[in-house]
This record gives structure tokens, sequence and C-alpha cells, in this order.
């Protein structure tokens, strides 16, 4: 019976390590309605982060509702970059679902009926060449996580990528 178990045993661990291996580890999935659909990392034109003459409002990042019927509230929740820039949606803006919204730099007017907040910050967020965008659950908990590089992920080099259709 001794060798009978072992071989169970044996085979058992195969089938996990078969099944580890046939997943990536970057590709963890969160358990989250809310996910970032693409980002606008490199706004177009020469970059400026001056308030009044500016392109930081072209920067964005979207964040869809995936949820086929559960609204949620952004309140809360935290977006950031490896080297810790984070903005925290403070006031209620509700998607709907498969309703997305904008993250844009700069200043402006937050609308859920046109989709945007804005940062209220000039300053540029994501990196042009490469970075990492966290969407954090209010709980603390991870809602999605995207690295990017400006050659091994944007392909047509238009300064968009997109994580989720």
């Amino acid at each position: 019976m001794r060798i009978r178990t072992a071989a169970v045993a044996t085979t058992a661990v195969a089938g996990a390590l078969a099944m580890l291996t046939a997943f990536p580890a970057h590709a963890a999935e969160y358990t989250s309605a809310l996910k970032v659909r693409g980002v606008q990392y490199d706004a177009p034109g020469r970059d400026s982060n001056k308030c009044s003459t500016g392109n930081t409002h072209q920067e964005y990042l979207t964040i869809k509702n995936y949820s086929p019927t559960k609204t949620v509230n952004l309140k809360g929740y935290l977006v950031k970059d490896a080297a810790g820039n984070r903005f925290v949606f403070t006031a209620n803006h509700y998607l709907e679902p498969r309703d997305y919204v904008k993250l844009r730099g700069g200043h402006g007017t937050d609308s859920d009926k046109n989709n945007v907040v804005y940062r209220a910050n000039c300053n540029f967020l994501w990196n042009n060449d490469k970075d990492t965008i966290y969407l954090v659950k209010p709980t603390g908990s991870r809602a999605d996580v995207h690295s990017y590089t400006k050659h091994g992920s944007d392909r047509d080099g238009n300064g968009y990528i997109t994580f989720h259709k």
C-alpha cells in the first residue's frame, strides 16, 4: 500500500505543478467589478504641466464597471503608480453596470453625466516610458493592477494601452 500511496501522491503533485505552470504568475485576476480598461499614459503633444496651457488633462485612466448588474460607488477607491503618486476618490461617483469613468489630470468639473473625474492636479501621474497602475478598493485590497512599458505594451505607439475590453 505504501507504494501505491506514494504513486498517487506523486501524480497529484505532478498534476498540481502542471496546473501552476499553465497559468503565468503575472496573470493575477482580482475579484472586483471595477477594472482598469486602459490608460492614455502619454498625452498627445509636448508634455507641459502648466495648469493654464498644459496638456495634463489629456492624460487619463479609464476605469470600467464590468458587472452586468451591480452599481459601484468609487468613493474611497485609490489609484496610484509605482512611485506612490496617488489619487483617492473622495466624493460619491456611481458607476452603473457596464459604465466607465475617465480619471483625468488637470482641473475641471467632475461629472457622472460626462463620465469624468479630475485629479485637480496639473502634474502627470503616469510615466511615459514605464509604470505600474494600481486600483485599490476602499478596504485596501487590490481591484486591478497593470504594468506597462512604452515599447513592450504600446504596439501602435499612440500613448494609449488597453488592458480590458
